[in-house]
Protein backbone atom coordinates (compact mmCIF):
# COMPACT_ATOMS: atom_id res chain seq x y z
CA UNK A 1 0.00 0.00 0.00
CA UNK A 2 2.72 2.67 1.07
CA UNK A 3 4.54 1.39 -2.39
CA UNK A 4 1.29 2.45 -4.09
CA UNK A 5 1.02 5.80 -2.36
CA UNK A 6 4.83 6.62 -3.03
CA UNK A 7 4.11 6.23 -7.07
CA UNK A 8 0.84 7.97 -6.88
CA UNK A 9 2.78 10.81 -5.61
CA UNK A 10 6.18 10.58 -8.22
CA UNK A 11 3.41 10.41 -10.87
CA UNK A 12 1.96 13.78 -9.52
CA UNK A 13 5.39 15.09 -9.49
CA UNK A 14 6.36 14.11 -12.72
CA UNK A 15 3.02 15.75 -14.23
CA UNK A 16 3.68 19.30 -11.94
CA UNK A 17 7.33 19.22 -13.60
CA UNK A 18 5.85 18.88 -16.94
CA UNK A 19 3.24 21.42 -16.65
CA UNK A 20 5.83 23.86 -14.81
CA UNK A 21 8.20 23.21 -17.60
CA UNK A 22 5.40 23.98 -20.71
CA UNK A 23 4.67 27.39 -18.47
CA UNK A 24 7.91 28.47 -18.11
CA UNK A 25 8.90 28.07 -22.22
CA UNK A 26 5.35 29.50 -22.74
CA UNK A 27 6.84 32.76 -20.69
CA UNK A 28 9.89 32.58 -22.02
CA UNK A 29 8.86 32.66 -25.69
CA UNK A 30 6.45 35.11 -25.32
CA UNK A 31 2.87 33.33 -25.06
CA UNK A 32 1.63 34.89 -22.32
CA UNK A 33 1.37 37.77 -20.37
CA UNK A 34 0.32 36.85 -17.40
CA UNK A 35 -0.55 33.44 -15.16
CA UNK A 36 -3.34 32.75 -12.45
CA UNK A 37 -1.78 30.20 -9.47
CA UNK A 38 -4.13 28.72 -6.97
CA UNK A 39 -1.83 28.87 -3.35
CA UNK A 40 -3.03 28.46 -0.13
CA UNK A 41 -4.70 32.35 -0.25
CA UNK A 42 -6.86 31.48 -2.78
CA UNK A 43 -6.44 31.71 -6.88
CA UNK A 44 -3.40 34.43 -7.43
CA UNK A 45 -2.75 36.73 -10.45
CA UNK A 46 0.97 37.09 -11.70
CA UNK A 47 1.74 39.78 -14.26
CA UNK A 48 4.65 40.03 -16.38
CA UNK A 49 5.98 43.30 -16.19
CA UNK A 50 6.47 44.98 -19.69
CA UNK A 51 4.59 42.08 -21.48
CA UNK A 52 5.92 43.03 -24.04
CA UNK A 53 6.78 39.97 -26.38
CA UNK A 54 9.30 41.90 -29.27
CA UNK A 55 11.22 42.51 -26.08
CA UNK A 56 11.50 39.04 -24.67
CA UNK A 57 12.22 37.77 -28.35
CA UNK A 58 14.85 40.01 -28.17
CA UNK A 59 16.33 38.98 -24.91
CA UNK A 60 16.28 35.43 -26.29
CA UNK A 61 18.26 36.53 -29.68
CA UNK A 62 20.64 38.30 -27.28
CA UNK A 63 24.80 36.91 -27.88
CA UNK A 64 25.08 37.49 -24.07
CA UNK A 65 23.78 35.36 -21.33
CA UNK A 66 20.75 36.60 -19.52
CA UNK A 67 19.68 35.48 -15.72
CA UNK A 68 17.30 36.82 -13.32
CA UNK A 69 17.47 35.45 -9.27
CA UNK A 70 16.00 35.78 -6.15
CA UNK A 71 17.23 36.87 -3.04
CA UNK A 72 18.10 32.80 -2.65
CA UNK A 73 20.31 33.13 -5.44
CA UNK A 74 17.80 30.34 -7.23
CA UNK A 75 17.24 30.98 -11.19
CA UNK A 76 13.75 32.17 -11.87
CA UNK A 77 14.59 33.13 -15.61
CA UNK A 78 17.43 32.50 -18.26
CA UNK A 79 17.16 32.72 -22.15
CA UNK A 80 18.84 30.05 -24.32
CA UNK A 81 22.21 31.54 -24.79
CA UNK A 82 22.79 31.56 -20.97
CA UNK A 83 22.05 27.64 -21.43
CA UNK A 84 24.05 26.87 -23.93
CA UNK A 85 27.03 28.88 -22.18
CA UNK A 86 26.54 26.33 -19.09
CA UNK A 87 25.85 23.18 -21.75
CA UNK A 88 22.58 22.27 -19.39
CA UNK A 89 19.41 22.11 -20.96
CA UNK A 90 16.71 25.55 -20.60
CA UNK A 91 14.63 23.15 -18.27
CA UNK A 92 17.46 22.15 -16.05
CA UNK A 93 18.90 25.89 -15.34
CA UNK A 94 15.59 27.39 -14.66
CA UNK A 95 15.35 26.77 -10.62
CA UNK A 96 18.92 25.60 -10.17
CA UNK A 97 20.86 27.48 -7.67
CA UNK A 98 23.19 30.23 -9.95
CA UNK A 99 26.51 28.92 -8.13
CA UNK A 100 26.50 25.83 -9.27
CA UNK A 101 27.45 26.66 -12.74
CA UNK A 102 30.69 28.35 -11.25
CA UNK A 103 33.68 26.69 -10.54
CA UNK A 104 34.40 26.39 -6.82
CA UNK A 105 37.24 28.78 -6.56
CA UNK A 106 34.85 31.46 -8.27
CA UNK A 107 31.80 30.86 -5.51
CA UNK A 108 32.99 33.66 -3.34
CA UNK A 109 33.57 36.12 -5.62
CA UNK A 110 29.96 35.28 -7.50
CA UNK A 111 28.55 35.57 -3.67
CA UNK A 112 30.41 38.94 -3.60
CA UNK A 113 28.76 40.33 -6.60
CA UNK A 114 25.59 39.06 -5.81
CA UNK A 115 25.26 40.81 -2.87
CA UNK A 116 26.79 43.91 -3.97
CA UNK A 117 24.29 44.22 -6.79
CA UNK A 118 21.18 43.90 -4.51
CA UNK A 119 22.60 47.41 -3.33
CA UNK A 120 23.85 49.40 -6.18
CA UNK A 121 24.75 48.45 -10.14
CA UNK A 122 27.77 46.68 -10.50
CA UNK A 123 29.88 43.94 -12.78
CA UNK A 124 32.71 41.59 -12.42
CA UNK A 125 34.86 39.26 -14.61
CA UNK A 126 34.14 35.18 -13.10
CA UNK A 127 34.53 32.50 -14.43
CA UNK A 128 31.20 29.68 -15.52
CA UNK A 129 31.41 26.27 -16.23
CA UNK A 130 30.12 24.22 -18.96
CA UNK A 131 28.76 20.74 -18.74
CA UNK A 132 31.73 19.36 -19.63
CA UNK A 133 34.15 21.03 -16.48
CA UNK A 134 35.69 23.65 -18.62
CA UNK A 135 36.03 27.09 -17.74
CA UNK A 136 35.02 30.07 -19.73
CA UNK A 137 35.98 33.62 -18.29
CA UNK A 138 32.72 35.93 -18.07
CA UNK A 139 31.88 39.32 -17.22
CA UNK A 140 28.46 39.62 -14.91
CA UNK A 141 26.69 42.63 -14.67
CA UNK A 142 24.14 43.34 -11.99
CA UNK A 143 21.25 45.16 -11.84
CA UNK A 144 18.29 44.86 -9.80
CA UNK A 145 14.51 45.06 -11.12
CA UNK A 146 10.67 44.77 -10.16
CA UNK A 147 8.40 42.11 -10.57
CA UNK A 148 5.03 42.30 -9.51
CA UNK A 149 6.46 39.63 -6.71
CA UNK A 150 8.96 41.71 -5.55
CA UNK A 151 12.40 42.51 -6.09
CA UNK A 152 14.96 40.13 -8.55
CA UNK A 153 18.60 40.51 -9.53
CA UNK A 154 18.99 40.57 -13.43
CA UNK A 155 22.82 39.75 -14.97
CA UNK A 156 23.88 39.90 -17.85
CA UNK A 157 26.25 37.29 -18.64
CA UNK A 158 29.04 38.15 -21.76
CA UNK A 159 31.53 35.78 -22.83
CA UNK A 160 35.04 37.19 -22.87
CA UNK A 161 36.73 33.64 -24.51
CA UNK A 162 37.63 35.89 -27.50
CA UNK A 163 39.03 38.87 -25.46
CA UNK A 164 41.05 36.71 -23.46
CA UNK A 165 42.18 35.43 -26.46
CA UNK A 166 42.95 38.24 -28.31
CA UNK A 167 44.99 39.98 -25.33
CA UNK A 168 47.06 36.77 -24.86
CA UNK A 169 47.88 37.35 -28.84
CA UNK A 170 48.21 40.87 -28.30
CA UNK A 171 50.71 40.16 -25.48
CA UNK A 172 52.47 38.07 -27.75
CA UNK A 173 52.66 40.63 -30.79
CA UNK A 174 53.68 43.31 -27.56
CA UNK A 175 57.20 40.78 -27.00
CA UNK A 176 57.64 41.04 -30.61
CA UNK A 177 57.01 44.58 -31.03
CA UNK A 178 59.53 44.81 -27.60
CA UNK A 179 62.04 42.26 -29.43
CA UNK A 180 61.56 44.38 -32.77
CA UNK A 181 62.17 47.94 -30.92
CA UNK A 182 65.07 46.72 -29.33
CA UNK A 183 66.55 45.85 -32.27
CA UNK A 184 65.96 49.26 -33.87
CA UNK A 185 67.35 50.86 -31.18
CA UNK A 186 70.70 48.39 -31.97
CA UNK A 187 70.55 49.78 -35.42
CA UNK A 188 70.17 53.60 -34.38
CA UNK A 189 73.17 53.31 -32.14
CA UNK A 190 74.75 52.22 -34.74
CA UNK A 191 74.17 54.76 -37.34
CA UNK A 192 74.18 57.38 -34.78
CA UNK A 193 78.10 57.76 -36.15
CA UNK A 194 77.53 58.63 -39.17
CA UNK A 195 74.36 60.34 -39.31
CA UNK A 196 73.56 64.00 -37.88
CA UNK A 197 71.48 63.89 -34.95
CA UNK A 198 67.89 65.51 -36.85
CA UNK A 199 68.70 64.16 -39.86
CA UNK A 200 69.43 60.77 -37.84
CA UNK A 201 65.88 61.44 -35.54
CA UNK A 202 64.08 61.77 -38.52
CA UNK A 203 64.86 58.79 -40.68
CA UNK A 204 63.89 56.81 -37.01
CA UNK A 205 60.57 58.62 -36.88
CA UNK A 206 59.93 57.65 -40.49
CA UNK A 207 60.57 53.74 -40.00
CA UNK A 208 58.45 53.35 -37.46
CA UNK A 209 55.38 54.90 -38.31
CA UNK A 210 56.35 53.27 -41.49
CA UNK A 211 56.14 49.88 -39.57
CA UNK A 212 53.35 50.78 -37.57
CA UNK A 213 50.76 51.56 -40.69
CA UNK A 214 51.90 48.80 -42.53
CA UNK A 215 50.66 46.65 -40.14
CA UNK A 216 47.38 47.68 -38.88
CA UNK A 217 44.44 47.09 -40.98
CA UNK A 218 43.45 49.97 -41.53
CA UNK A 219 43.86 52.08 -44.78
CA UNK A 220 46.38 55.13 -43.79
CA UNK A 221 47.63 58.28 -45.25
CA UNK A 222 49.23 61.65 -44.96
CA UNK A 223 48.53 64.78 -46.55
CA UNK A 224 49.63 68.28 -46.20
CA UNK A 225 47.95 71.46 -45.15
CA UNK A 226 46.97 71.75 -48.31
CA UNK A 227 45.36 68.46 -48.98
CA UNK A 228 47.88 66.77 -50.84
CA UNK A 229 48.45 63.42 -50.06
CA UNK A 230 52.22 62.73 -49.85
CA UNK A 231 51.90 59.28 -48.67
CA UNK A 232 49.67 56.10 -48.22
CA UNK A 233 50.09 52.61 -45.84
CA UNK A 234 50.91 49.27 -47.80
CA UNK A 235 47.26 48.11 -46.98
CA UNK A 236 46.39 50.97 -49.08
CA UNK A 237 48.06 49.52 -52.21
CA UNK A 238 46.99 46.17 -51.53
CA UNK A 239 43.52 46.88 -51.58
CA UNK A 240 43.09 49.99 -54.28
CA UNK A 241 45.73 47.77 -56.63
CA UNK A 242 47.20 51.26 -57.04
CA UNK A 243 50.47 53.20 -57.12
CA UNK A 244 51.27 56.64 -55.35
CA UNK A 245 51.57 57.58 -58.96
CA UNK A 246 48.43 57.51 -59.53
CA UNK A 247 46.23 58.14 -56.12
CA UNK A 248 48.89 60.41 -54.95
CA UNK A 249 48.25 64.27 -54.49
CA UNK A 250 44.19 64.44 -55.07
CA UNK A 251 44.27 61.13 -56.95
CA UNK A 252 42.30 59.59 -54.52
CA UNK A 253 38.47 61.28 -55.61
CA UNK A 254 39.05 58.26 -58.56
CA UNK A 255 38.49 55.80 -56.79
CA UNK A 256 35.45 57.31 -54.33
CA UNK A 257 32.11 55.99 -55.35
CA UNK A 258 30.32 58.69 -57.24
CA UNK A 259 27.44 59.03 -55.24
CA UNK A 260 29.87 59.69 -52.38
CA UNK A 261 32.45 62.28 -54.12
CA UNK A 262 30.59 65.69 -53.55
CA UNK A 263 29.87 65.26 -49.88
CA UNK A 264 33.63 62.97 -48.85
CA UNK A 265 35.50 66.56 -50.42
CA UNK A 266 33.27 69.00 -48.85
CA UNK A 267 34.05 67.40 -45.42
CA UNK A 268 37.53 67.06 -46.62
CA UNK A 269 38.20 70.72 -47.72
CA UNK A 270 36.45 71.90 -44.39
CA UNK A 271 38.40 70.34 -42.31
CA UNK A 272 41.30 71.71 -43.90
CA UNK A 273 40.03 75.36 -43.31
CA UNK A 274 38.76 74.64 -40.15
CA UNK A 275 41.58 72.59 -38.61
CA UNK A 276 39.10 70.48 -36.87
CA UNK A 277 38.77 66.50 -37.16
CA UNK A 278 37.94 65.14 -40.93
CA UNK A 279 35.37 62.22 -40.72
CA UNK A 280 32.59 61.43 -43.34
CA UNK A 281 31.67 57.28 -44.55
CA UNK A 282 32.34 56.65 -48.09
CA UNK A 283 32.71 53.50 -50.70
CA UNK A 284 35.97 53.29 -52.05
CA UNK A 285 36.48 50.83 -54.87
CA UNK A 286 38.53 47.72 -54.49
CA UNK A 287 40.97 46.55 -56.92
CA UNK A 288 38.69 43.71 -58.42
CA UNK A 289 36.10 46.92 -58.58
CA UNK A 290 33.74 45.82 -55.76
CA UNK A 291 32.80 48.90 -53.65
CA UNK A 292 33.52 48.30 -50.05
CA UNK A 293 32.14 51.22 -47.21
CA UNK A 294 34.65 52.78 -44.77
CA UNK A 295 34.87 54.95 -42.12
CA UNK A 296 37.41 57.70 -42.54
CA UNK A 297 39.02 59.65 -39.93
CA UNK A 298 42.05 62.40 -40.13
CA UNK A 299 43.52 64.71 -37.29
CA UNK A 300 46.12 67.42 -37.44
CA UNK A 301 49.54 67.30 -36.54
CA UNK A 302 50.66 70.48 -34.44
CA UNK A 303 53.84 72.07 -33.67
CA UNK A 304 54.98 73.33 -30.88
CA UNK A 305 53.38 76.99 -32.31
CA UNK A 306 50.00 75.51 -33.50
CA UNK A 307 50.99 75.33 -37.06
CA UNK A 308 49.48 72.40 -38.68
CA UNK A 309 52.20 70.08 -39.99
CA UNK A 310 50.45 67.72 -41.70
CA UNK A 311 47.26 65.38 -41.47
CA UNK A 312 47.01 61.61 -40.33
CA UNK A 313 44.07 59.86 -41.63
CA UNK A 314 42.53 56.39 -41.47
CA UNK A 315 40.12 54.20 -43.49
CA UNK A 316 38.34 51.57 -41.90
CA UNK A 317 36.53 49.17 -43.43
CA UNK A 318 32.57 49.11 -42.40
CA UNK A 319 30.67 47.30 -44.82
CA UNK A 320 30.30 44.47 -42.74
CA UNK A 321 28.88 46.38 -39.94
CA UNK A 322 26.71 48.30 -42.40
CA UNK A 323 25.06 44.76 -43.69
CA UNK A 324 24.42 44.02 -40.54
CA UNK A 325 22.17 47.64 -39.66
CA UNK A 326 20.73 46.49 -42.91
CA UNK A 327 19.53 43.70 -42.16
CA UNK A 328 18.19 44.89 -38.21
CA UNK A 329 16.27 47.78 -39.98
CA UNK A 330 14.57 45.05 -41.89
CA UNK A 331 13.95 43.07 -39.14
CA UNK A 332 13.12 46.43 -37.26
CA UNK A 333 10.43 47.21 -40.86
CA UNK A 334 9.29 43.54 -40.20
CA UNK A 335 8.43 43.05 -36.97
CA UNK A 336 6.50 46.35 -36.39
CA UNK A 337 4.40 45.68 -39.21
CA UNK A 338 3.49 42.35 -37.86
CA UNK A 339 3.07 43.67 -34.66
CA UNK A 340 0.58 46.46 -35.32
CA UNK A 341 -2.55 44.33 -36.91
CA UNK A 342 -2.28 42.11 -33.55
CA UNK A 343 -2.12 44.95 -31.55
CA UNK A 344 -5.19 47.00 -32.96
CA UNK A 345 -7.15 43.63 -32.34
CA UNK A 346 -6.89 43.48 -29.01
CA UNK A 347 -7.78 47.10 -28.24
CA UNK A 348 -10.88 46.79 -30.10
CA UNK A 349 -11.45 44.03 -28.19
CA UNK A 350 -10.55 45.72 -24.72
CA UNK A 351 -12.95 48.77 -25.91
CA UNK A 352 -15.99 45.93 -26.57
CA UNK A 353 -15.27 44.76 -23.01
CA UNK A 354 -14.97 48.19 -21.70
CA UNK A 355 -18.17 49.35 -23.14
CA UNK A 356 -20.45 46.01 -22.56
CA UNK A 357 -24.07 47.10 -21.40
CA UNK A 358 -25.30 43.97 -20.44
CA UNK A 359 -23.90 44.04 -16.54
CA UNK A 360 -22.49 46.00 -14.22
CA UNK A 361 -18.54 45.09 -14.55
CA UNK A 362 -16.75 43.99 -11.45
CA UNK A 363 -14.43 47.32 -10.22
CA UNK A 364 -11.67 44.71 -10.56
CA UNK A 365 -11.78 44.30 -14.10
CA UNK A 366 -12.43 47.78 -15.10
CA UNK A 367 -8.82 48.33 -13.37
CA UNK A 368 -7.35 45.93 -15.17
CA UNK A 369 -8.46 47.08 -18.32
CA UNK A 370 -7.72 50.65 -17.44
CA UNK A 371 -4.22 49.37 -16.82
CA UNK A 372 -4.03 46.98 -20.03
CA UNK A 373 -4.90 50.32 -21.77
CA UNK A 374 -2.35 52.18 -20.85
CA UNK A 375 0.06 49.37 -21.83
CA UNK A 376 -1.37 48.75 -24.96
CA UNK A 377 -1.08 52.59 -25.83
CA UNK A 378 2.39 52.83 -24.65
CA UNK A 379 3.67 49.38 -26.70
CA UNK A 380 1.75 51.37 -29.84
CA UNK A 381 3.62 54.35 -29.55
CA UNK A 382 6.70 52.33 -29.05
CA UNK A 383 5.53 50.50 -32.71
CA UNK A 384 4.73 53.85 -34.43
CA UNK A 385 8.29 55.00 -33.33
CA UNK A 386 9.86 51.33 -35.04
CA UNK A 387 7.84 52.02 -37.98
CA UNK A 388 8.55 55.96 -38.28
CA UNK A 389 12.33 54.47 -38.04
CA UNK A 390 11.49 51.83 -40.90
CA UNK A 391 10.21 54.81 -42.69
CA UNK A 392 13.33 57.08 -42.63
CA UNK A 393 15.88 54.37 -43.22
CA UNK A 394 13.66 53.71 -46.53
CA UNK A 395 13.42 56.98 -47.39
CA UNK A 396 9.54 57.33 -47.33
CA UNK A 397 9.01 59.41 -44.26
CA UNK A 398 6.97 61.98 -46.18
CA UNK A 399 4.27 64.11 -45.44
CA UNK A 400 2.21 67.21 -46.64
CA UNK A 401 3.19 70.91 -45.76
CA UNK A 402 1.39 73.85 -45.18
CA UNK A 403 1.89 77.10 -42.81
CA UNK A 404 2.26 76.35 -39.39
CA UNK A 405 1.11 78.85 -36.48
CA UNK A 406 3.81 78.02 -33.98
CA UNK A 407 2.47 79.85 -31.44
CA UNK A 408 -0.99 78.00 -31.81
CA UNK A 409 0.88 74.68 -32.17
CA UNK A 410 2.92 75.49 -28.46
CA UNK A 411 -0.21 75.79 -26.61
CA UNK A 412 -1.57 72.93 -27.76
CA UNK A 413 1.32 70.95 -26.61
CA UNK A 414 1.43 72.84 -23.80
CA UNK A 415 -2.17 72.10 -22.91
CA UNK A 416 -1.69 68.56 -23.72
CA UNK A 417 1.27 67.79 -21.55
CA UNK A 418 0.02 69.41 -18.71
CA UNK A 419 -3.20 66.84 -18.96
CA UNK A 420 -0.72 63.70 -19.23
CA UNK A 421 1.53 65.55 -16.66
CA UNK A 422 -0.56 67.29 -13.56
CA UNK A 423 1.77 67.41 -11.39
CA UNK A 424 4.51 69.47 -13.46
CA UNK A 425 4.73 73.07 -14.14
CA UNK A 426 5.24 74.55 -17.71
CA UNK A 427 6.19 77.75 -18.05
CA UNK A 428 5.65 79.42 -21.71
CA UNK A 429 7.67 82.32 -22.82
CA UNK A 430 6.23 83.48 -26.59
CA UNK A 431 7.06 86.69 -27.55
CA UNK A 432 5.21 87.29 -30.90
CA UNK A 433 3.33 85.02 -33.48
CA UNK A 434 5.53 82.92 -35.84
CA UNK A 435 4.30 80.87 -39.42
CA UNK A 436 6.60 78.52 -40.82
CA UNK A 437 6.01 76.13 -43.42
CA UNK A 438 5.96 72.07 -42.01
CA UNK A 439 3.35 69.96 -41.12
CA UNK A 440 1.52 70.15 -37.62
CA UNK A 441 0.97 66.77 -36.84
CA UNK A 442 5.22 65.96 -37.39
CA UNK A 443 6.34 69.21 -35.74
CA UNK A 444 3.96 68.73 -32.61
CA UNK A 445 5.54 64.75 -32.26
CA UNK A 446 8.54 66.46 -32.41
CA UNK A 447 7.57 69.34 -29.54
CA UNK A 448 5.74 66.60 -27.07
CA UNK A 449 8.85 64.54 -27.41
CA UNK A 450 10.86 67.30 -26.20
CA UNK A 451 8.58 67.65 -23.31
CA UNK A 452 8.09 63.71 -22.42
CA UNK A 453 11.96 63.79 -21.73
CA UNK A 454 12.14 66.87 -19.82
CA UNK A 455 9.98 65.44 -17.42
CA UNK A 456 11.13 61.82 -17.57
CA UNK A 457 15.08 63.30 -16.88
CA UNK A 458 13.84 66.15 -14.12
CA UNK A 459 12.06 64.10 -11.27
CA UNK A 460 13.32 66.29 -8.19
CA UNK A 461 12.62 69.97 -9.78
CA UNK A 462 8.80 69.81 -11.99
CA UNK A 463 8.82 73.00 -13.97
CA UNK A 464 9.49 72.91 -17.50
CA UNK A 465 10.23 76.12 -19.29
CA UNK A 466 8.78 76.30 -23.32
CA UNK A 467 10.37 79.09 -24.89
CA UNK A 468 9.59 80.96 -28.73
CA UNK A 469 11.70 83.06 -30.12
CA UNK A 470 12.74 84.50 -32.84
CA UNK A 471 16.77 84.16 -34.64
CA UNK A 472 18.03 85.39 -37.50
CA UNK A 473 14.73 84.78 -39.66
CA UNK A 474 14.32 81.49 -38.00
CA UNK A 475 11.54 80.37 -34.92
CA UNK A 476 13.58 79.11 -31.83
CA UNK A 477 11.55 76.92 -30.08
CA UNK A 478 13.31 75.12 -26.59
CA UNK A 479 12.35 73.13 -23.98
CA UNK A 480 14.60 73.67 -20.55
CA UNK A 481 14.12 71.75 -17.52
CA UNK A 482 16.53 71.22 -14.62
CA UNK A 483 16.81 67.57 -14.38
CA UNK A 484 19.99 65.09 -14.61
CA UNK A 485 21.32 67.05 -17.72
CA UNK A 486 23.96 65.38 -19.79
CA UNK A 487 27.89 65.39 -19.87
CA UNK A 488 29.89 65.94 -23.53
CA UNK A 489 30.10 62.09 -24.68
CA UNK A 490 26.10 62.00 -24.10
CA UNK A 491 25.32 65.47 -26.03
CA UNK A 492 27.35 64.14 -28.95
CA UNK A 493 25.39 61.11 -29.34
CA UNK A 494 21.96 61.47 -28.08
CA UNK A 495 20.53 62.09 -31.68
CA UNK A 496 21.60 58.69 -32.53
CA UNK A 497 19.13 55.60 -33.19
CA UNK A 498 18.65 53.36 -30.32
CA UNK A 499 20.93 55.80 -27.98
CA UNK A 500 19.57 56.16 -24.68
CA UNK A 501 20.55 58.68 -21.61
CA UNK A 502 20.99 55.54 -18.42
CA UNK A 503 19.88 57.01 -15.01
CA UNK A 504 20.30 54.81 -12.35
CA UNK A 505 18.47 56.67 -9.76
CA UNK A 506 15.32 56.93 -12.22
CA UNK A 507 15.18 54.03 -14.79
CA UNK A 508 13.20 55.08 -17.87
CA UNK A 509 11.30 53.45 -20.26
CA UNK A 510 11.74 53.55 -24.07
CA UNK A 511 13.98 52.15 -27.08
CA UNK A 512 15.73 55.71 -27.63
CA UNK A 513 13.99 56.44 -31.03
CA UNK A 514 12.66 59.69 -30.35
CA UNK A 515 15.59 62.29 -30.48
CA UNK A 516 16.09 60.46 -33.92
CA UNK A 517 13.29 60.37 -35.23
CA UNK A 518 12.67 64.07 -34.05
CA UNK A 519 16.24 64.88 -35.97
CA UNK A 520 15.07 63.50 -38.70
CA UNK A 521 11.36 65.55 -38.71
CA UNK A 522 12.87 68.70 -38.30
CA UNK A 523 15.79 67.70 -40.64
CA UNK A 524 12.92 67.46 -43.64
CA UNK A 525 11.90 71.03 -42.55
CA UNK A 526 15.06 72.52 -43.26
CA UNK A 527 15.72 73.09 -39.83
CA UNK A 528 18.26 72.20 -36.97
CA UNK A 529 17.53 70.59 -33.75
CA UNK A 530 20.40 70.79 -30.54
CA UNK A 531 20.90 70.61 -27.26
CA UNK A 532 22.69 72.85 -24.30
CA UNK A 533 23.48 71.18 -21.31
CA UNK A 534 25.39 70.37 -18.49
CA UNK A 535 25.82 67.56 -16.28
CA UNK A 536 23.59 67.57 -12.69
CA UNK A 537 22.59 71.28 -14.61
CA UNK A 538 19.41 70.20 -16.73
CA UNK A 539 19.36 70.42 -20.32
CA UNK A 540 18.00 72.38 -23.03
CA UNK A 541 16.66 71.24 -26.54
CA UNK A 542 15.58 73.23 -29.06
CA UNK A 543 15.23 73.16 -32.70
CA UNK A 544 15.12 76.18 -35.07
CA UNK A 545 12.59 76.23 -38.37
CA UNK A 546 12.92 78.81 -41.13
CA UNK A 547 9.70 81.16 -40.95
CA UNK A 548 7.74 82.03 -43.76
Amino acid sequence: MEQQNHSEEIQELRFQLEEAQETINAIRTGQVDALVVKDTDGHQLYTLKTADQTYRVFIEKMSEGAVTINRDGIILYCNTRFAVMANTPLEKAIGAPLETFVPAGSKDSLEKIINNGWEEDCRQEILLKDGDGKDMHCLFSCNTIELDTGAALSIIITDLSVLKDTEKQLQQRNEQLEESRANTEKLNNTLEATVKERTHDLVISREHFKLLTNNIVQMTWTNLPDGNVNSYNQRWYDYTGKDFETTGGFGWKELVHPEDLEETAKKYYASLESGEMFEVENRYRRHDGVYRWHLNRSRPLRNDAGEIIFWVGTATDIEDQKREMDRKDEFIGIASHELKTPLTSLKGYLQLIEGYKQEELPPTVKQYIGKAGVSINKLQSLINDLLDVSKIKAGRLEYALADVNITDLVNQCIENAEHVFPSYQFEKQIAGNYIVKGNTERLEQVLMNLLNNAVKYSQTNKTVIIAVQERDNNVRISVTDRGIGLSKDQQSRIFERFYRVEDKKNMTSGLGMGLYISHEIISNHNGTIGVESEAGQGSTFYFELPLV
